[in-house]
């Protein structure tokens, strides 16, 4: 177990990090696309809309400014509103593309361990949080948490930066009464985001979408390689601060 702090909080990413959750976002990507008669990217680009916001993604892969409106309400359609997809659990049924999703094996076993061990958990990601909520319910995340926090439903708020600040603000983080914040994150975008929204370290989860090296290239300070070794990892980052701090006294 970790050294002690007033409090220890740890920001988990949600997709790439406690759910594999390509096959939802890409297809409804895919049917924003086609919908709107916008020519749908190759696989290596879609690939790159796991992570950062759905509007950022698409202004970078084919969508103009004067698209965009409509190619996000669909997307929003098919991936919140609309069951426009085949449940791959329950044959003959359709389920909004939130649901083609699925927690990482060892997520739910490493989440317990961290609340044993004292850490407060919450998700922090740059979906909706309008939209995060749902999953987090149906895949059974919300009880291994302290709170779901996500982009804003009306866009003032969807860069990793800006919720990672709205999540603290919401936690009442106090960093200069004790109190020490880690991200989670498989991403660039949440290490950047870490970095830049609350002043924070982020542990790199290997098993989500990062392309080799993309989390050391921008900072992240541990990696853990597999959701087994996430509470491993999570524990001797808040040790080595706590070593940090002794050696400054």
């Amino acid at each position: 177990m970790s050294a002690q702090y007033s409090r220890k909080i740890v920001l988990l990413d949600l997709d790439g990090t406690l759910t594999k959750s390509d096959p939802g976002i890409l297809a409804s990507v895919r049917y924003a696309y086609r919908h709107n008669g916008v020519p749908v990217p190759d696989d290596k680009t879609l690939n790159s809309f796991i992570g950062p916001a759905i509007m950022t993604s698409m202004l970078r892969c084919g969508v103009s400014r004067q698209q965009l409106p409509a190619m996000i309400r669909s997307y929003r359609e098919a991936y919140s509103n609309e069951d426009v997809f085949d449940d791959p659990e329950h044959p003959g049924q359709k389920v909004p593309g939130k649901f083609l999703n699925s927690v990482y094996p060892g997520i739910p076993q490493a989440l317990n361990n961290l609340r044993n061990d004292g850490y407060d958990l919450y998700v922090c990601t740059a979906k909706p949080e309008y939209q995060a909520k749902p999953i987090c319910d149906r895949f059974a995340l919300t009880e291994l948490v302290d709170g779901v926090y996500g982009a804003s439903e009306d866009d003032t708020r969807i860069r990793k930066d800006q919720v990672v600040a709205y999540t603290l603000e919401q936690i009442n983080y106090q960093p200069d009464n004790d109190e020490l914040t880690v991200m989670v994150g498989d991403r660039w975008t949440d290490v950047e985001g870490a970095r830049k929204g609350g002043h924070l370290e982020t542990i790199g989860a290997r098993w989500g979408y990062a392309d080799p090296g993309e989390l050391e290239e921008h900072g992240a300070v541990m990696i853990a390689e597999t959701t087994a070794d996430l509470e491993q990892t999570v524990n001797k980052y808040f040790d080595s601060k706590a070593a940090e701090t002794q050696s400054q006294d």
